[in-house]
């Protein structure tokens, strides 16, 4: 543990007690002002310095506590700022609840003058917001400081046995978090140009005085399992930070529950975190925010549907295509048309595959101009696009349509992609465990990498994401998307 991390965790909780304190008198003075209601006006309620001046002082231990049992004020840095802002939310509404019921029970035993039930709320409301901001604030000056070099990094040391250009996306991925410096790799023989070599584990003994380890990453390696055991023991006797980075199999296996088969203890591996209260929730989710994002886009489907028919008016402006969805069952997925209408595939306009020019057609760009391999393709410099190509594909504007698929419970604002069934028939097996659930909109292999993955990268992301699913995980992708569309990536 740095002592840059345990600063600036420790400053959380007298920054937290001021905001919470000084809320207490902002929202005492808003609510003699406004009670921000509307079309009601509630009568004044009054509560002087003096009197609230207790309630302020418990209110913000009250505050600290809540938020110390349940993890805020952890000394690490390396937790979702996402995940921290729900938790504030989340643990401040247990703050307005448990000191109303405290104001409620508490009158005329700890006190005798009352605490107008919504200053209780605007103090809640103004701790949240300043709370959040500060903890922005913290994380940013955090960040600049590190790298600045003001305060040091991170020390990550590196098991790997794979070329730099093979695992380029882990280590990006490792120097964006700003709080890691990667110092060396170790393995038997030495396999990359680029980063400091160590030579092999018995060299970690030798130089741990001269520049001290915070954390040893483990991908990959040619060491044997003595080797490796010596490595893990040797984290465990300098306190350091051991981790790895699992494959397919290994985060199925942590996504396991006991149970019993009669009187036979069981360990089951679930095939998905998304149990059947979560999937009524998630399809709510769809339902509601399908029909509030068709309304907000109704303005540019009207745009685009005229642009569309003002360039090649033979087609429609919503082109169906056919997909494979949960367990292969096909669907028409809806997209804004950006191919000339005479080059579309009409399998879903009930035009036979084997009479279609247009599908014959593509399989000679696909042969010629693909950019990817295996079952999906992307044709470079695809001549059969309209001029307005460019502009909605670059911001996903195409994909808007498919809103309807939501709404219609073929598809799910965040889940796996879904692909053609002349895709799905190039399948192996395992890539077929992407059919288990709905195909969404969005999905992880879209806000990581996206048409710079492999097949198998994007079947090992989707599986993750279905073996790993959480609420969280679905806001996470969702806001991401909109920051790779926003920034053209």
């Amino acid at each position: 543990m740095k002592k840059h991390e345990i600063i600036f965790s420790l400053l959380k909780l007298p920054l937290d007690f001021l905001i919470i304190f000084l809320s207490f008198f902002i929202a005492r003075d808003l609510r003699e002002i406004n009670d921000f209601v509307p079309w009601v006006q509630l009568p004044i309620q009054i509560i002087h310095n003096e009197y609230l001046l207790k309630f302020a002082i418990f209110g913000a231990f009250l505050y600290l506590i809540i938020f110390s049992i349940h993890g805020l004020y952890s000394l690490k840095i390396t937790a979702s700022k996402l995940k921290e802002t729900f938790d504030i939310l989340l643990y401040s509404i247990y703050f307005f609840l448990f000191f109303s019921v405290f104001v409620y029970f508490g009158k005329w035993v700890f006190y005798n003058v009352e605490i107008p039930r919504l200053v209780i709320l605007f103090t809640t409301l103004i701790g949240v917001f300043w709370i959040i901001t500060e903890r922005i604030i913290l994380n940013k000056i955090q960040n600049f400081l590190l790298d600045s070099w003001y305060i040091p990094k991170r020390n990550i040391l590196i098991v790997t046995s794979q070329w730099e250009k093979n695992i380029h996306h882990i280590l990006d991925d490792i120097q964006e978090a700003h709080i890691y410096n990667i110092i060396w790799y170790i393995n038997k023989a030495k396999t990359n140009a680029k980063l400091p070599y160590l030579w092999n584990a018995q060299h970690i003994w030798d130089i741990l005085e001269k520049n001290p380890i915070d954390e040893i990453l483990y991908i990959d390696s040619d060491f044997n399992s003595d080797e490796l055991y010596q490595i893990w023991d040797f984290s465990r006797i300098y306190g350091i930070r051991y981790r790895y980075i699992t494959n397919s199999f290994d985060v199925t296996k942590s996504n396991t529950t006991v149970s019993l088969l009669n009187k036979i203890p069981v360990v089951e591996i679930k095939n998905t975190a998304l149990w059947a209260w979560w999937r009524v929730l998630k399809r709510w989710i769809d339902l509601i925010g399908s029909i509030i994002w068709i309304i907000i886009s109704l303005p540019l489907f009207i745009i685009v549907g005229i642009l569309i028919k003002w360039e090649d008016p033979d087609g429609p402006i919503i082109y169906k295509n056919l997909r494979v969805g949960q367990t292969g069952k096909k669907f028409n997925l809806y997209k804004f048309r950006y191919l000339k209408w005479k080059y579309c595939i009409k399998e879903s306009y009930g035009v036979d595959n084997n009479k279609d020019e247009a599908l014959a057609f593509e399989k000679k760009l696909i042969a010629e101009k693909s950019s990817r391999h295996g079952p999906l393709y992307k044709i470079k410099d695809d001549p059969r696009k309209t001029k307005i190509w460019n502009f909605i594909e670059k911001y996903s504007i195409d994909e808007l349509p498919q809103l309807f698929n939501v709404f219609l419970w073929n598809m799910s604002l965040v889940w796996p992609r879904p692909h053609q069934p002349r895709e799905v028939q190039n399948y192996l097996l395992h890539q077929k465990r992407v059919l288990t659930i709905k195909p969404g909109i969005t999905g992880l292999a879209q806000v990581n990498g996206r048409e710079k993955n492999t097949f198998e990268d994007e079947v090992n992301l989707d599986v993750f994401y279905i073996e790993n699913w959480s609420f969280l995980l679905d806001v996470k992708i969702f806001l991401k998307t909109f920051w790779i569309i926003l920034n053209r990536k």
